[in-house]
């Protein structure tokens, strides 16, 4: 019931509020395990790309998110919860696998799951290495992966802000989804480096941001 009322009141005012430009919208596979990839640029990157994809869509989030108080922290932990989305500590390596082996189970129900390879958001607007969570998420799950890039969420809400601004507007850009069969053969973790790497490539050319070639510090360990 909530899930509906989500899905059929909640999510169309977003929409219609934030109005997002959608790209490459036909790339999205109507079913089956997959693994949306994004950069990740500002808060509100987890309330927009749900709004645009036609499946929904789990994330993991910080468990810092879960634990705000007062009403706003009410209302984002019952939005967060609503969703499906997975709390992880910041930092802790069991925390953070605890939460990939989530991910799976969510895959191995035919479901899609949402993470950000750069592990947290950029504060300068570049991408970062990603962490290879992502390839032990393809290997261990044999999912796709639907690349994204985003623009614009970083000056809707920048970090700091409270609540997103309407304009300027955010724009997602859909690639096509990427298998990685072909690495299976390769040590385990020299195949989760190539996998990681070439979804990093894919969302640096849909979004277009200059790539730092380190690790964001401010990161996760996976």
């Amino acid at each position: 019931m909530l899930s509906t009322f989500l899905d059929r009141v909640v999510a169309p005012l977003l929409r219609l509020l934030l109005r997002p430009r959608v790209e490459g919208h036909d790339n999205v596979p109507g079913e089956g395990p997959l693994i949306v990839a994004s950069n990740h640029l500002s808060f509100i990157d987890s309330f927009i790309i749900p709004l645009v994809l036609p499946r929904h869509v789990t994330f993991i989030a910080k468990a810092q998110y879960f634990e705000g108080r007062g009403l706003k922290g009410r209302f984002v932990r019952w939005f967060l919860t609503s969703l499906g989305h997975v709390p992880v500590q910041r930092g802790a390596q069991r925390g953070a696998m605890g939460a990939l082996e989530q991910a799976l189970d969510v895959l191995r129900q035919g479901g899609a799951f949402g993470i950000y390879p750069e592990g947290t958001r950029s504060t300068d607007g570049r991408l970062y290495r990603g962490r290879t969570g992502i390839g032990w998420l393809v290997l261990a799950s044999g999912a796709q992966v639907l690349p994204l890039g985003i623009s614009g969420t970083d000056r809707m809400q920048p970090i700091g802000a409270r609540l997103p601004r309407i304009r300027p507007r955010a724009t997602v850009r859909i690639g096509k989804p990427m298998d990685f069969a072909q690495y299976r053969d390769l040590p385990p973790a020299r195949a989760r480096r190539a996998i990681t790497d070439d979804v990093v490539s894919s969302i640096r050319e849909l979004s277009g941001q200059e790539y730092a070639g380190i690790y964001n510090e401010r990161a996760d360990a996976v």
